[in-house]
């Protein structure tokens, strides 16, 4: 009998991959380029337009923000830069009413589109792994009261309504077979699901391979979190082979929103990144290893790479994050995420490289050494 049901699992889960593999039926590959997290929990960053100047000279076309900033939006209108703005966390409770919803929606968005381009909205962020069951009820009716009111004027084919989610939604992540959702999660995940498959909308989620590796350093290969060459994990059921974790945590999320009965949704990194600095406790944070991983990334993105699950589908992923920022509260590491310092000089060198002697001129190229290390 075990063995009878040890087959039909095997069986159930090839003809998952099979369904999963296959373009017969499922939404065409999204092509996406690479964006940059920009976060402003900083009393010395450089003003919008400065910060707009280094977009244009790297050539990224997105970004993302944890609030509406009208500086930023007005700054960043005609660039032609895809903006993700975030309802935030103490607004839910204020938008989950239709009303309300209309008036944030005419308020911090109708004035500045479509001449800033934004294109969706983060309905708060990493709050269903918060410790507050009145928050986590409020999410998903206040997205779909978000929504509404974008349909309302006439702006939801233009704007998708999401939210950003911890990695920690899932009870299993490995192998990413095995990825499944925490049962206490299960209803409003399920709620979740249905609104961004009724409007097409992506399941994002904060991705950090660090984490994992600062918890466990012992049993998890550095190489592996970092994209290094390294001989990587071939999950037993599918047998599909991943290099390294990024992907396998993305995959496990697939595999988790299929289970809910919806493996049509789109999973997206709206975070993922590497501290350049860290406490005495927060091993593997320092900036060799920092410019190693998103130097890696960034390489992936630029080969149009999709994950072993969807290997036609361009993995969408916004780094963590354009600058250091001396004001976020906790560990050392949570001020030491940026590509840049505040004065535009870079942290470390991830394949950008000066066009000119200013520091705001720089453009993408691919290196074939690792680079020097940049203190």
């Amino acid at each position: 009998m075990a063995s009878f049901l040890f087959k039909s699992t095997i069986i159930h889960t090839f003809l998952l991959y099979v369904m999963f593999s296959s373009d017969l039926g499922y939404p065409p590959p999204f092509v996406s380029t690479l964006g940059i997290n920009y976060g402003q929990v900083g009393n010395n960053l450089p003003p919008p337009e400065k910060v707009l100047q280094l977009f244009s000279a790297l050539k990224i076309t997105k970004t993302r923000i944890y609030d509406t900033n009208p500086e930023i939006l007005k700054s960043f209108a005609q660039s032609g830069i895809e903006i993700i703005v975030t309802v935030e966390n103490e607004m839910m409770g204020v938008v989950i009413n239709p009303q309300q919803a209309v008036q944030w929606v005419t308020t911090h968005i109708k004035p500045y589109f479509p001449a800033s381009r934004i294109t969706g909205i983060a309905v708060g962020n990493e709050i269903f792994t918060m410790n507050d069951a009145t928050l986590i009820g409020n999410v998903v009716p206040a997205m779909v009261s978000i929504h509404q009111a974008l349909v309302q004027l006439g702006l939801d084919s233009y704007i998708q309504v999401s939210t950003a989610n911890s990695l920690a939604v899932l009870a299993n992540s490995y192998p990413p077979s095995a990825g499944s959702f925490r049962q206490d999660l299960m209803g409003v995940m399920s709620q979740l699901l249905q609104f961004l498959n009724a409007t097409r909308s992506p399941f994002w989620i904060n991705a950090y391979p660090y984490f994992a590796y600062k918890d466990d350093p012992n049993r998890i290969p550095l190489d592996y979190v970092l994209f290094n060459p390294n001989s990587g994990m071939v999950d037993p059921y599918t047998k599909l082979h991943y290099d390294n974790m990024l992907y396998a945590q993305v995959d496990a999320v697939i595999f988790a929103a299929y289970r809910m009965g919806f493996g049509g949704v789109e999973v997206r990194v709206s975070e993922t990144g590497w501290p350049s600095k860290g406490d005495s406790n927060e091993v593997g944070a320092t900036i060799a290893n920092a410019e190693i991983y998103n130097k890696n990334l960034l390489r992936r993105q630029l080969t149009n790479e999709g994950t072993p699950l969807r290997p036609n589908q361009r993995l969408e992923v916004y780094l963590f994050a354009l600058f250091n920022e001396d004001m976020k509260p906790g560990p050392t590491s949570e001020r030491n995420y940026g590509l840049y310092e505040p004065d535009l000089t870079m942290t470390y060198n991830v394949g950008l490289s000066s066009l000119s002697s200013t520091t705001t001129a720089a453009s993408i190229s691919l290196t074939s050494s690792a680079g020097e290390v940049r203190h």
